[in-house]
């Protein structure tokens, strides 16, 4: 089985992604592990990336693409499948992936896309904190840290919030995502190969939705 695993940033994908791979024998690949282990065999096309990643730059698609189609390749994919984590990023990229599959005579089985309402991942994602004095994170709502007042996790000397995940950056992060996956969701789906599943329940109810778009 083949899959590709969407959603936007809080959605609950990285969660799902590990139940998948505890159900269902597919290889789960992130693009950002397919350049670090083609940089570290130093494999021309990981040094070519290389060369783009040292000086802060985006690795061009053409390079990304061929990365992917790589990987896509090797034995344990074709054995067991996979299952693609934060690609493809725009429909280029989409079509390139067809188009790798096609020469390497395979196909993609699934789009499972986990919808949440924008606000809830502004809520998620904005309430994020770290405590200064342990590094550790938390969430103000879902998972709060242990203080005798609430107040305490406002407190500038106790926790603290990255800069990406105050409210303002946060929305305008999901708004740039939601611009660019759309027209990749509208690909996928004109195809007849995308599901919705709510990510909006408990991660069990989720994932039971997930597994039912995957024995479609």
């Amino acid at each position: 089985m083949n899959i590709l695993l969407m959603g936007l940033p809080g959605a609950g994908k990285g969660t799902q992604s590990e139940r998948i791979t505890q159900d269902y024998p597919v290889i789960h690949i992130a693009t950002g592990d397919i350049f670090r282990q083609a940089i570290r065999e130093e494999t021309p096309l990981g040094l070519e990336a290389k060369s783009y990643t040292d000086h802060g730059n985006l690795v061009p698609d053409e390079i990304t693409n061929s990365l992917v189609k790589e990987r896509l390749n090797q034995a344990d994919v074709k054995e067991n499948g996979f299952m693609l984590d934060g690609y493809p990023r725009t429909i280029q990229q989409a079509k390139a992936l067809d188009q790798n599959l096609q020469e390497l005579g395979s196909q993609i089985d699934a789009v499972i896309y986990i919808d949440v309402d924008p606000e809830t991942l502004k809520e998620r994602l904005s309430g994020r904190i770290i405590s200064v004095a342990t590094g550790e994170s938390y969430h103000k709502i879902y998972n709060p840290p242990k203080v005798e007042d609430a107040s305490e996790m406002d407190d500038p000397a106790k926790f603290y919030q990255r800069e990406d995940d105050k409210p303002e950056k946060v929305a305008h992060r999901i708004q740039l995502q939601m611009e660019s996956i759309q027209p990749i969701l509208d690909y996928y789906e004109e195809r007849g190969l995308l599901t919705r599943v709510s990510g909006e329940g408990s991660i069990d109810d989720v994932y039971d939705n997930v597994k039912k778009a995957l024995t479609k």
